[in-house]
């Protein structure tokens, strides 16, 4: 059954779901007819967004306007198709005429509409389905039940099978649906405003036709006012009863004339009020909605979350679209106030509307130029003073309203949040405050033809200088926002309108010094992760559940490093966080976990908090663990009671990696071995980065040989031996003539593999032992390792 016979069977809430979708721009009438041909061919694998497809859109819409013709030749003159036929017949013409230089866009109508036909169809019988399976009652739905039965079987076969997989990925796509929607509302306004315009010239054309006749019977009663001082001889008489018969037939044309234009006049005001008002509910679409989702995808990107930044060009098309058709419909109301002051005639009663059109019209291009100026490229939203950084701004209508003739100045400046606050409550005097200093912080926008973007990327700015506020409480530095504020001034119109437009950053920490980072991020993902639509300057929820958080820290971690958390590894960070390590909790998602349980108050009986925990991990997984956690050779989030518990009863050498609870970017071995003494669990003092940038993961495990086996099964050399850099005896001199020592892992005691053999060297007992960190620090004892050097025979020990 193709789709638009299983359309007709839906029932009637679902049919004017699909009604909606036709209109003037693409007939219902057309879609009926040639159902089996739109539904076989209207699918081509082209993008109709790309002009280089013109030519083949073009040749698909002629071979439709011909099966078109075909069909309505085909059709009897009778009484019952005399109107269909007729219809179809102008939907020819209007084919031809409104599509003749843009055939991509028909077919994207087109598209659409067979998209929004599918989407329909699909719903209603996924309805069906579901009351059929609940209730068994075969009777539970209007569709015939043979149909109904091979609806699933049949969904693909409505286009070509090697089309299909094109059309669900089109159609799976949010972007494509939302893109085709608001494509189609911008033809049909495109074709009401094309419409309106035909209708001023008309009205023009009628005015001036009045003028002519209007003059014509000025003529007329001259010429009868000059026979009234004549003598009344037989000629005159019959000359001014002539005269009088033409007055009268042009003063019956010109009141036909004024009754024309009054109602045309009415008729184009009211035209242009509502497709005005059209323009606005999609302008509000496109900004409120779209534009706003494209913001709150840029800021969760600073989290990490995937932002994808083709939207932002569709976005733009669309912007575009309705600046050109605002100005257009504004320019429309400017030349019907013209046309009316030309010509008065105003009947009793009259309320013109036009002027409250022109002020509507003129404050959508001012919310337009405004809402559009947008930060395409944010600055680091945490600032190292004196450190270079950059940031793109980017206008979304600049070329259709030739905003790049006269290329505008920005300025940058950086304010703090209370004058963000005060800029926001349209206090002027902000804007020429400043919370610091910003080196080479001008720039003029620059039209580039061929994407036909209108922006200026700053590529070399720096901070110099800041102003802080005073801190209150517990208030430190890296709590402290700024942000970015971009200013210029836009002349469209040839100077017709000025815009003044300012835009502001995401918020923004500045520090001075590094070890400040990890808390100055804190603050920026709970803000880019909890800030809400319409916030003031920059308030934040003290406290969020913890769904939310994991949700934040999940998307943050799995960005730097590679790979997501799981359920455990995020319970295990609910647990931390809510300091709830004894007791039996098993769902932390929904309890509230506030600002300073995350970032600002120790763990238990440690020096550090949460979030600095957390970040460390995360660092040192991106810095050097990326490979193995990416393949899932890490467990990392294990305490280390479960680490014991998890490996005790596995064979002797097996060992697992965990991330350290007392030492920060900590990474602990944990195995199962035996040093003679029975056997037993040994955690081995953790790693940091420091270590692992002297010597990495890989080559320490491959150093360490009584490890044999990562938990819970796999051979260790087939986990990490991709990340071993083998010694080799031969290596040469370098340049300068060095031969680079080679450092070994080693643990005193732990010299024997498993089955007893050796696995290195005797180490000489006269080891140097350095001063072990406090043991406040550690999780647990641990056996120190140390390096050998084999090139010199020599063993130290290092503290890792």
């Amino acid at each position: 059954m193709s789709l638009w016979a299983k359309a007709q069977h839906l029932g009637e809430e679902a049919l004017q779901q699909v009604r909606a979708a036709y209109g003037d721009h693409f007939p219902i009438e057309v879609r009926h007819f040639l159902a089996g041909w739109l539904e076989e061919k209207m699918w081509p694998d082209f993008d109709p967004e790309n002009p280089s497809y013109e030519h083949y859109a073009a040749e698909l819409v002629q071979a439709m306007i011909n099966e078109l013709e075909n069909k309505a030749s085909t059709m009897a003159n009778t009484d019952e198709l005399f109107l269909v036929k007729m219809k179809l017949n102008d939907s020819i013409t209007m084919f031809k005429t409104r599509y003749a230089n843009n055939n991509l866009a028909l077919v994207r109508i087109i598209k659409h509409c067979l998209s929004s036909d599918l989407k329909i169809v699909q719903q209603y019988e996924s309805t069906w389905n579901s009351a059929g399976t609940s209730t068994g009652d075969s009777n539970s739905s209007s569709l015939p039940q043979a149909s109904a039965s091979r609806m699933m079987e049949h969904q693909q076969q409505i286009i070509q099978p090697q089309q299909q997989p094109q059309m669900m990925h089109n159609l799976g796509s949010a972007l494509e649906a939302t893109n085709a929607e608001i494509t189609t509302q911008i033809e049909y306004l495109r074709s009401r405003t094309q419409k309106t315009a035909e209708d001023c010239r008309h009205i023009e054309q009628q005015q001036e036709s009045f003028a002519i006749k209007y003059h014509e019977c000025t003529k007329v009663n001259a010429q009868l006012q000059h026979l009234a001082t004549q003598p009344r001889t037989p000629i005159n008489l019959a000359a001014e009863a002539k005269w009088k018969q033409q007055k009268e037939l042009l003063e019956n044309m010109l009141s036909q004339f004024v009754a024309s234009v009054l109602q045309m006049r009415l008729q184009l005001s009211d035209q242009l009020k509502e497709t005005i008002s059209l323009l606005n509910a999609l302008q509000m679409r496109v900004l409120d909605e779209e534009l706003i989702h494209w913001k709150r995808e840029q800021q969760l990107a600073g989290n990490g979350a995937s932002h994808v930044q083709t939207n932002l060009d569709s976005i733009q098309d669309w912007c575009d679209a309705l600046a050109e058709l605002v100005w257009t419909n504004r320019q429309q109301v400017k030349e019907a106030e013209r046309l009316a002051a030309k010509l008065a005639l105003e009947p009793p009663g009259f309320v013109n509307i036009l002027p409250n059109l022109l002020n509507q019209a003129t404050q959508m291009l001012s919310s337009l130029v405004t809402s559009t100026f947008i930060i395409e490229k944010q600055p680091p939203q945490v600032m190292k003073t004196n450190t270079r950084f950059s940031s793109t701004v980017r206008l979304l209508v600049g070329g259709k309203l030739n905003v790049h003739m006269n290329p505008p100045q920005v300025k940058v400046s950086i304010i703090s949040e209370s004058q963000a606050n005060s800029l926001l409550k349209n206090d002027k005097n902000v804007k020429g405050d400043s919370s610091g200093e910003i080196l080479n912080n001008t720039g003029s926008m620059e039209y580039h033809q061929a994407t036909r973007q209108l922006s200026v990327s700053f590529r070399n700015m720096q901070l110099k200088k800041i102003k802080r506020a005073e801190k209150k409480g517990t208030e430190s530095v890296m709590d402290e926002k700024f942000a970015l504020l971009f200013q210029s001034q836009f002349n469209v119109g040839g100077g017709e309108l000025v815009f003044q437009v300012w835009t502001l950053s995401l918020p923004v920490v500045v520090i001075v010094h590094g070890n400040q980072e990890p808390h100055a991020w804190a603050t920026v993902t709970w803000d880019n992760a909890f800030a809400e639509a319409g916030r003031p300057p920059f308030t934040v929820p003290e406290k969020v559940p913890w769904h939310a958080v994991a949700e934040a820290l999940n998307m943050k971690f799995k960005s730097s490093t590679g790979r997501a958390l799981t359920e455990d590894n995020l319970r295990f960070l609910g647990e931390k966080a809510f300091r709830a390590g004894n007791s039996n909790i098993q769902d932390y998602s929904s309890m509230l976990l506030t600002w300073a349980q995350f970032c600002k108050e120790p763990l238990q009986e440690r020096n550090f908090t949460f979030w600095e925990w957390f970040y460390s991990v995360m660092k040192v997984t991106r810095e050097h663990l990326r490979g193995p956690w990416t393949d899932g050779s890490i467990l990392g989030f294990v305490r280390k009671k479960q680490a014991e518990e998890m490996i005790s009863s596995c064979p002797l050498g097996t060992f697992l990696l965990r991330f350290s609870d007392s030492e920060l970017g900590g990474v602990v071995i944990a195995w199962y071995g035996n040093q003679g003494n029975g056997p037993a669990v040994s955690m081995l003092h953790p790693f940091t980065s420091k270590d692992f940038s002297i010597r990495s993961l890989g080559d320490r495990l491959s150093d360490l040989q009584y490890l044999t086996t990562l938990y819970p099964d796999t051979p260790k050399d087939n986990a990490f031996s991709k990340y071993y850099n083998p010694f080799r005896d031969n290596q040469p001199p370098q340049k300068n003539g060095y031969v680079m020592p080679v450092l070994v892992t080693h643990v005193p005691g732990w010299d024997r593999l498993p089955n007893g053999m050796p696995s290195y060297p005797s180490t000489p007992q006269n080891m140097f032992q350095p001063q072990s960190p406090e043991g406040s620090v550690r999780d647990t004892p641990s056996v120190v390792s140390g390096v050998e050097n084999p090139a010199s025979g020599m063993s130290t020990v290092m503290e890792l």
